[in-house]
């Protein structure tokens, strides 16, 4: 007996379906006329890069995991390794050909609205959790209950791990709360169901944020000025880009990508080592992403490819460095998308439930203080996504704007993950208090 089997199981295949969704995104948005030309002016092109994978996988042509049973009725998980090929190797490329360029000084320039937005939104997390868990149990406590190892609020804790942090808070949560391993998938769903619609909400945004801007009367003109800066750089470097200038940007990409492999590898298990270590649970928990080598991996590719901004490696900016960047980008945002099932959104309705109010007040919490404080909607977008899509997401949302601004989203997604697992504990203490109040 076979279990959900897509129709396209090989990844090569599943692949160039992907490809050929990015290449009708592209051509339909370059139509300067008729209905392709007034669709994206209302829909973004990145926000169909990321659904239309979604399509394919919710009517059962890919998938991105599966499983089958064998002749003696076992059971066998497959699973797709594009977003493992995508998010560790082309991410990091395509945050180094995006950074190569950057004007740090411009970038600190932004100011301190980035991170007044980015704390919001861990703010909005951390409350909107046990808000959440209030709203709900009025409606429906069984949703919200459980006791010891199944109650409902030590699965949430992984929720804020991850929506605040990463994966590796998250599985940090995990092993602090002792939540149900058997009952983890269902969270896991809700992570990527909630988290997904989000990021959709955002990227529809983008293409309206000059009309959000003007209602939250934004100033935009530290992240106009760094955009014009790095685009004045990129025309007085511009050139018809030579086979060795391809080759090189490859070089110092895959080369960069390398590195941070190599020395992800060796810090990862000497950082988990020293934290294992530690007598403390609690201090050993809230240091677990100092052991992900996904962690190492993007910080390291950020600092080389700053690093390489202050040498005449920038100049292959001139040759399409970013533009290359941007095509991974948009690889990984087809593979994210794939991850997502749109006819499950109603299974588990009560968690989804959970989820989505938890992010309704996160994003009420970031849209006010946008307004307070008069902070244009790429700050309230970024803020958000550091924290809920972690380094992953947030350069892709960030790149949205303008390639030049990727190692802002990484900037702060590294630091989400600094702080992920403490703001993470403090949610899981006020979800556990409204849980049995």
């Amino acid at each position: 007996m076979e279990n959900n089997i897509p129709v396209f199981t090989d990844d090569t295949i599943i692949f160039g379906l992907l490809m050929l969704t990015l290449g009708f995104v592209f051509y339909t948005e370059s139509r300067s006329s008729g209905f392709w030309f007034k669709f994206y002016k209302i829909v973004p092109g990145l926000f169909m890069a990321y659904m239309l994978p979604a399509v394919l996988t919710t009517t059962g042509l890919i998938a991105p995991e599966w499983q089958s049973s064998n002749e003696t009725g076992q059971i066998i998980e497959h699973s797709s390794n594009l977003y493992f090929v995508a998010s560790r190797y082309l991410l990091p490329a395509a945050l180094v050909l995006m950074t190569l360029s950057i004007d740090l000084k411009a970038v600190f320039n932004l100011g301190w609205k980035a991170l007044i937005m980015f704390f919001t939104g861990t703010l909005g997390i951390v409350i909107g959790g046990p808000i959440a868990i209030l709203l709900i149990s009025m409606i429906s406590p069984e949703t919200v209950g459980g006791i010891g190892p199944d109650a409902v609020w030590r699965g949430l804790s992984t929720l804020a791990g991850s929506w605040i942090g990463g994966g590796a808070n998250q599985t940090a949560m995990l092993e602090i709360y002792g939540y149900n391993q058997k009952l983890y998938g269902g969270m896991v769903f809700v992570d990527i169901v909630v988290a997904n619609i989000w990021m959709a909400i955002l990227l529809i945004g983008i293409g309206k944020r000059n009309k959000i801007n003007n209602w939250l009367k934004a100033d935009t003109s530290s992240i106009e000025a760094l955009k014009e800066k790095v685009s004045k750089f990129s025309k007085k470097v511009q050139r018809n880009p030579s086979l060795t200038d391809l080759m090189i940007i490859a070089a110092i990409a895959f080369g960069t990508v390398s590195m941070a492999h190599l020395c992800s590898n060796l810090l990862a298990p000497l950082f988990g080592d020293m934290i294992t270590n530690i007598e403390g649970a609690t201090i050993r928990n809230i240091f677990t992403f100092l052991g992900s080598k996904f962690f190492w991996m993007i910080s390291i590719a950020t600092i080389i490819a700053i690093a390489l901004s202050f040498t005449k490696a920038k100049n292959y900016e001139g040759a399409g460095a970013s533009k290359f960047g941007s095509v991974f980008i948009y690889i990984l945002v087809a593979t994210i998308g794939m991850k997502m099932d749109l006819s499950l959104i109603f299974d588990n309705a009560g968690l989804i439930a959970i989820g989505v109010v938890w992010m309704t007040i996160h994003a009420g919490l970031l849209i006010i203080m946008a307004k307070l404080i008069k902070a244009p909607y790429f700050f309230l977008a970024v803020g958000s996504q550091a924290n809920v899509g972690g380094a992953a997401s947030a350069p892709i949302v960030a790149s949205a704007f303008h390639s030049s601004l990727a190692t802002v989203g990484v900037l702060l997604a590294v630091f989400g993950y600094a702080i992920g697992t403490v703001a993470a504990i403090a949610c899981t203490i006020l979800m556990e208090l409204a849980a049995v109040s």
